[in-house]
């Protein structure tokens, strides 16, 4: 383990970026590092569980728990709300973990703004919105309408780019996962399995 004693790791990228893919990667590598679970209002998709990829709650209670101070960042985005709860950050660091927030970049910045001293940022970028755009086109989850809003989204998150604290080039998604694995390593108390 190294001294290093940063111990909130946060991905962001546009969708379709290669974020959850290397989260996924990372999780299976380092048995200190968690998933911080957000909150949403969106509606369940089929293959989730409540409290395993979000928290499930309604709008209601979430903007109570906004009113009550209880997210460390919170943003609608197409529609739904998304919040981290400063709950989940601090049952997890208190159980001696360093957690992995997979989040967008309004939240990846207020959350180090309240953790200056723990937070490690990464932007994963796509090689070029041209290339994103393929991505998600191949995915085919999104109408022509959603597709427009999802690039017109990633050239705002893209412009944010620069104010994290390392961007890896997801060209090569094998050598993207590398990049971050040693980022991560470089940077955090964590142990591999």
């Amino acid at each position: 383990m190294n001294l290093n004693t940063k111990r909130l790791l946060v991905l962001s990228s546009p969708s379709g970026g290669g974020k959850s893919t290397i989260s996924k990667r990372l999780l299976d590598k380092f048995i200190n590092l968690k998933f911080s679970i957000s909150a949403t209002t969106r509606k369940i998709r089929e293959g989730e569980t409540n409290g395993i990829q979000y928290y499930f709650i309604e709008i209601n209670e979430f903007l109570s728990k906004i009113n009550n101070n209880e997210f460390v960042e919170y943003e609608k985005i197409f529609d739904n709300y998304y919040g981290t709860l400063k709950s989940e950050i601090e049952k997890q660091i208190n159980d001696n973990f360093c957690l992995i927030f997979d989040i967008d970049v309004k939240g990846a910045l207020n959350l180090k703004k309240i953790y200056p001293n723990d937070s490690v940022l990464i932007f994963i970028a796509p090689p070029s919105l041209e290339v994103l755009e393929q991505r998600l086109r191949n995915r085919q989850t999104e109408s022509e309408e959603q597709l427009k809003t999802r690039l017109n989204r990633a050239e705002m998150e893209l412009s944010y780019s620069n104010e994290f604290d390392f961007v890896v080039i997801n060209d090569n998604l094998e050598q993207a996962i590398n990049n971050t694995i040693e980022i991560v390593k470089n940077n955090m108390p964590v142990i591999q399995e």
